[in-house]
């Protein structure tokens, strides 16, 4: 098993104590919530008489339902405008701070965790979302749970949950222009498989790593998920303590020297033992779009993609699935596919860096006639800066639709779906059958600066065209 890993100090300073059945009793520092996971659990705790044990410690926003055109309330669609509903009044009846729409700090939670600095080095963070592997960004473990897991945190502040093994997973060199973030975690995904991280926690290191912005690496862990594993992190720096510096809620004053010097002892020491080692050349790594239905079946954009007789046996089932649901060949070129719907934002890729880069690509250029392409950015403070930077005017002129934050076309628990058998290129995380919206519709995944690029095209196209 690891040992002086960030996971492992992090766990054993979090452990209440071992259950006969040999999991880990874990007090978590950070319970994030939002209005799809949530209901349930508050009228779990209401059938029990029990109230939130430390509200202080919980913070809820509004983002999967939230419409991003028409936001007047009511809400058109009655069960968004009931799920809104009911986190407004369990909040207000349990204490739980609440950023709701236009409050000016609400947005997808993943998003507003980190940009407010309530996500810090050293805390164990939970939510009823599968994507809160992204904190790990900031060297914290955190969590994904499920309804029955949040009505447990809300009552308790901790978790029952067997420790995992950890694999280091180090990328080293600078990448090639065009080549971005969601690049190199498409890029591990594709070559380790989408099972390869059950029971680990991934740590990623080497000079690649180092060398992004906390953006970036939110990126990189926020699809942790995608790749099997229950969390993924990188071990704090200075990129990410003056990321924190004057947050809201970062430590101030006297208070933030001894914070950094306490999250620099938690880091994975020189000498840690690892479950297991895998090692990545940025070199090798280009624009990567994927081509199924698992975030796992991404090629490099210039391939074709793959035919049965490149793949394992445990991958051929699910590769004829894919073939079938996108309607591509195998062997057949990716680029040149024609796109329907080009998607800006999500927790993935919804932070204002993302916007910056996708911007770049969209100036002085226009989207193709009969593409819907729309920017949705990924919290109400990052709407705000890109505004104050002129971001939504480059979109604007280059036809892209500007929206109001939220998870947005992510997922479609909201108007932003796709219709029919559509394809959309999407800077999202997930790229399942029906995740979009539409029972028939077809996802690439890939990252802003490919999504601008398709829109302009109008097909699927290799960013490195665009580069001056």
């Amino acid at each position: 098993m690891s040992e002086r890993t960030l996971f492992d100090k992090v766990w054993d300073l979090h452990t209440v104590g071992i259950l006969p059945g040999g999991q880990t009793q874990l007090f978590i520092g950070l319970h994030l919530i939002h209005e799809v996971t949530s209901p349930q659990a508050f009228a779990m705790l209401r059938e029990r008489n029990l109230k939130v044990l430390f509200p202080e410690r919980t913070v809820a926003t509004v983002d999967h339902i939230v419409p991003t055109e028409i936001q007047a309330r009511p809400f058109v669609d009655e069960l968004a405008e009931q799920m809104i509903q009911a986190l407004e009044d369990n909040c207000k009846e349990q204490g739980i701070r609440f950023y709701n729409i236009g409050c000016g700090n609400q947005g997808i939670v993943h998003v507003i965790a980190p940009e407010q600095g309530f996500t810090q080095p050293g805390m164990t963070i939970a939510c009823g979302d599968s994507h809160t592997s992204t904190h790990g960004a900031f060297g914290a473990i955190a969590f994904g749970i499920g309804t029955t897991q949040v009505r447990d945190v809300l009552a308790s502040q901790t978790l029952c949950l067997s420790k995992l093994k950890v694999r280091r997973i180090e990328v080293n060199g600078a990448l090639k222009p065009g080549v971005f973030a969601k690049d190199v975690i498409l890029h591990i995904i594709r070559t380790l498989g989408v099972k390869a991280g059950v029971g680990f926690a991934y740590e990623f290191a080497g000079t690649t790593f180092e060398a992004m912005i906390m953006e970036e690496r939110m990126t990189i862990c926020n699809m942790a998920i995608e790749g099997g594993a229950r969390c993924g992190y990188i071990n704090p720096d200075q990129v990410t303590f003056d990321y924190l510096k004057g947050r809201d809620f970062a430590p101030t004053s006297e208070q933030w020297d001894a914070a950094v010097a306490w999250w620099k002892t938690i880091a994975s020491d020189s000498d840690a033992v690892y479950d297991d080692t895998v090692v990545f050349d940025a070199a090798q790594i280009a624009p990567t779009v994927t081509w199924g239905i698992t975030p796992g079946q991404g090629i490099a954009v210039d391939e074709s993609v793959p035919t049965v007789e490149t793949m394992s046996i445990d991958e051929r089932p699910i590769a004829e699935e894919a073939y079938l649901y996108m309607d591509l060949k195998p062997g057949q070129p990716l680029i040149g596919t024609k796109v329907d719907v080009c998607f800006i934002g999500s927790c993935t890729n919804g932070r204002l860096s993302d916007l910056r880069e996708a911007a770049k690509f969209a100036e002085g250029r226009h989207v193709a006639p009969g593409v819907k392409a729309f920017v949705v950015p990924g919290s109400e403070r990052v709407k705000l800066a890109a505004e104050a930077e002129g971001l939504h005017e480059i979109f604007l002129a280059a036809g892209f639709e500007w929206r109001e934050a939220g998870c947005s076309m992510c997922l479609a628990m909201n108007p932003d779906k796709l219709v029919g058998r559509q394809l959309s290129a999407s800077s999202s995380n997930r790229n399942f059958k029906g995740r979009q919206g539409s029972s028939s519709g077809r996802t690439l995944l890939m990252s802003p600066a490919m999504v601008v690029a398709a829109a302009v095209k109008g097909e699927v196209a290799d960013v490195r065209e665009f580069l001056v």
